[in-house]
């Protein structure tokens, strides 16, 4: 995997296989155990049911961005599809809330390797865990995309392993005790599982595990023949995480069918534990190393947003706007991330899930319309099966994103809506009050 080193531009260097592998570290297979607690609580032991909801949602909206991609094979996913079909302004702001999840992910994962690693060495607290994280996962993306491709390798055979070991030993056991096969998808008997609206709650939540397919898009500038390999991977990672995301739902809800935890920030030592007692410690470092990978992963999405906006003028060109001539790499971009990420020593997972979710189902809703305005109306492309395609299915992917998206927490609400109102506040500053138009990408650089 080489390539020449163009100075000021990316290194097309990723093929099909590494897109993928890239999106699936991202999301993180093992990821089911990130909310596992709090989404099985909400929905009375249901968890399996909203991924199946989050999960057709989610092909939707891969599709639509699969459709942008091959249109607009540029870094900046979500802010430049929006921005090149709906304008400048709504570009921006897009971009802006996109900013929520891509920025938290990083710090979700750093979170969450601090708190499991700490259930098992007790004697060196959270912040320590999630500084050492921070450090590797910073150097090793400012060396370049080749250095996190071949990461992503180790990370993704260490979470396979784990995998495979637990639905064997999980359906053992399950199958031991005398369990109901149906249980994970009616419930647990609890009075949440007799509430239809705590799916979608939970569904909303979960959006956050599929972040990665859309991932993908943002190295569309290091891909080899980005208009046919992107989209391929797009549609392949949410598919196949989707699937995984289930599989291992289902299991953990036969070995484990409770909804009653210790603590549901970190419930999945249990669950597995009920599994096998050993098969805690290959948890552990599993689940540490894909954490570590989304990290290594979705910090190097989110700089290269900051990297396209910066390029635009939307942010300031000089501190975001450059690369690295010895690294090809956004050095500054992705050294901002990791100072924004030391936030995890303070904040607590729900309100980071939930944030992210915010972010990601606003995005997603943009480019979905964003298809429709692109190929729909302004190219015209209506005859045949077109119309279903550039009109039927992502007004589908927008009214189910928006379902989504409204069955968050009013809390959220709260902060998604005041970041957004910052993002108002800076556009109109840019724009002075838009007298001058909106910084945009030049498509013919």
């Amino acid at each position: 995997m080489t390539a020449q080193v163009t100075e000021g531009r990316f290194k097309r260097v990723l093929g099909t296989p590494s897109l993928v592998l890239f999106g699936l570290v991202y999301m993180v297979p093992l990821t089911v155990f990130t909310t596992y607690g709090i989404v099985t609580s909400l929905t009375g032991g249901r968890l399996v049911d909203s991924y199946l909801i989050t999960l057709v949602v989610m092909l939707f909206t891969a599709r639509s961005y699969a459709r942008m991609s091959t249109a607009m094979p540029y870094a900046g996913s979500a802010y430049v599809y929006t921005q090149q079909s709906l304008g400048g302004a709504t570009g921006f702001l897009v971009g802006w809330v996109l900013l929520l999840d891509y920025l938290f992910l990083p710090m979700i994962n750093y979170l969450v390797v601090g708190l499991y690693m700490n259930e098992y060495f007790p004697a060196i607290p959270n912040w320590v865990w999630i500084l050492v994280s921070i450090a590797i996962v910073t150097v090793l993306n400012i060396v370049g995309i080749v250095s996190v491709a071949r990461t992503n390798f180790v990370i993704i055979a260490v979470q396979a392993v784990f995998v495979v070991l637990f639905v064997g030993f999980g359906i053992s056991t399950a199958t031991g005790n005398d369990v109901d096969l149906l249980a994970p998808f009616v419930g647990d008997g609890s009075e949440a599982a007799g509430q239809t609206g705590v799916l979608f709650n939970g569904a909303a939540i979960l959006a956050l595990s599929f972040l990665g397919f859309d991932s993908v898009s943002t190295l569309a500038e290091e891909a080899k023949d980005a208009r046919r390999t992107v989209p391929r991977a797009i549609m392949s990672v949410t598919l196949g995480a989707g699937l995984i995301f289930i599989l291992l739902a289902y299991v953990s809800q036969l070995v484990f069918p409770s909804n009653e935890f210790d603590n549901v920030d970190t419930a999945s030592t249990q669950v597995i534990a009920a599994a096998g007692d050993w098969l805690a410690v290959l948890f552990v470092a599993g689940y540490s190393a894909g954490a570590l990978g989304s990290a290594l992963t979705s910090q190097a999405s989110v700089s290269r947003i900051l990297f396209a906006m910066g390029r635009d003028g939307v942010l300031p060109r000089p501190v975001f706007g450059r690369l690295s001539k010895r690294f090809g790499t956004p050095v500054t971009a992705i050294s901002i991330v990791s100072v924004v990420s030391l936030l995890a020593i303070v904040i607590d997972l729900a309100t980071l899930s939930n944030m992210i979710s915010f972010g990601a189902l606003f995005a997603f809703s943009f480019v979905n319309l964003s298809v429709l305005v692109h190929f729909y109306i302004r190219k015209g492309e209506r005859s045949g099966w077109a119309w279903l395609n550039n009109l039927v299915l992502p007004v589908v992917g927008v009214g189910l994103t928006i379902w989504l998206w409204t069955s968050l927490s009013p809390q959220t609400f709260v902060l998604g809506l005041s970041w957004l109102g910052v993002g108002v506040v800076l556009l109109l500053i840019i724009t002075r009050f838009f007298t001058r138009p909106t910084p945009t990408l030049d498509l013919e650089e």
